[in-house]
């Protein structure tokens, strides 16, 4: 029998609401960067993991990929995902 698939929300203090799914797999945490490039520019990036240990690895690989890019600053930010109706 298949597993039963529902939708995932994810708040951000900012305000944004990101929503997942369908998906029948247990995500548990929401997490984006925030990358301020040169020139006032931006570029975003997303996942979302199974723990909040896994999502927490991606903050040291961020600081690397920060140094490598040459990223002005950036902002690093993990949320609780929720299940929701759709």
């Amino acid at each position: 029998m298949a597993k039963r698939k529902y939708y995932l929300t994810a708040t951000l203090a900012d305000g944004y609401v990101k929503t997942i799914g369908p998906t029948a797999t247990d995500f548990t945490h929401y997490w984006r960067i925030v990358a301020y490039l040169d020139g006032g520019r931006t570029e975003v990036f997303w996942g979302h993991t199974k723990s909040l240990t896994e999502a927490k690895r991606k903050r040291g690989a961020t600081a690397d990929a920060a140094a490598a890019r040459g990223w002005e600053s950036y902002q690093f930010e993990i949320v609780e995902l929720v299940r929701t109706a759709g």
